[in-house]
């Protein structure tokens, strides 16, 4: 089989794998949105043992390695009675992790916002949540979307340790049809160059939310 032929043949496998990457990356980005605020604001709000709760989640999340964050979920839980699906379980692995990282982007916006910012929700009558929300949370997350949107890319990436629980993403496509061409070299470089293009789109997207974020903000 000639080179491209192989490519011809591969393509199409390989595009299905690229959709169960980015609905993986999508799902976790969500999913590590949902749960990485409530843990942004719990690592700025005046109760230590809540913010100490929240850091040591923040801690071991990152300290420790996505794969066996994602060995502990499939092979782990189903030996105290929790099952999950591969997909599902590549799913809550990856938003997990993902929560830890946009928790401290979120984090580190909030806490970029100015004292003054506060003292003025507070001379208006708002109470501390009502500032956080309506003061406060806007301007952090304007703030906050580079570090949000890298992390989506590193998820796109990150996608592809779930092939290790036989889900049939990017790399998993990949691996099996080296299976049969026995042709590794194209393949991967394949993959390489897909996973790229997901990452240059997104980037390119992140700059252009930027700038309208910054144009809203001048005006």
């Amino acid at each position: 089989m000639n080179l491209l032929d192989l490519l011809n043949d591969a393509l199409p496998v390989l595009l299905r794998g690229t959709g169960y990457t980015l609905l993986f990356a999508v799902a976790a980005m969500l999913g590590g949105t949902l749960l990485g605020f409530p843990l942004a604001i719990a690592r700025i709000v005046p109760w230590p043992w809540l913010q100490r709760l929240a850091a040591a989640y923040v801690s071991m999340m990152r300290g420790t390695p996505l794969l066996v964050q994602v060995f502990l979920i499939y092979y782990g839980l189903p030996s105290v009675g929790i099952e999950f699906s591969p997909v599902a379980a590549g799913t809550l692995a990856l938003s997990l992790n993902a929560a830890a990282y946009l928790s401290e982007a979120l984090r580190g916006a909030l806490l970029g916002v100015t004292a003054g910012q506060w003292s003025a929700g507070y001379s208006l009558g708002l109470t501390y949540p009502q500032t956080l929300r309506f003061v406060v949370l806007p301007q952090a997350l304007r703030t906050a979307v580079p570090g949000m949107s890298n992390t989506l890319i590193s998820l796109i990436k990150d996608t592809s340790l779930v092939s290790v629980i036989t889900v049939t993403e990017l790399m998993l496509a990949a691996k099996e049809v080296i299976a049969i061409t026995f042709r590794p070299l194209p393949i991967y470089l394949m993959a390489a160059a897909i996973y790229w293009l997901l990452s240059f789109a997104f980037e390119r997207l992140q700059a252009r939310v930027e700038r309208r974020l910054n144009q809203a903000h001048r005006a």
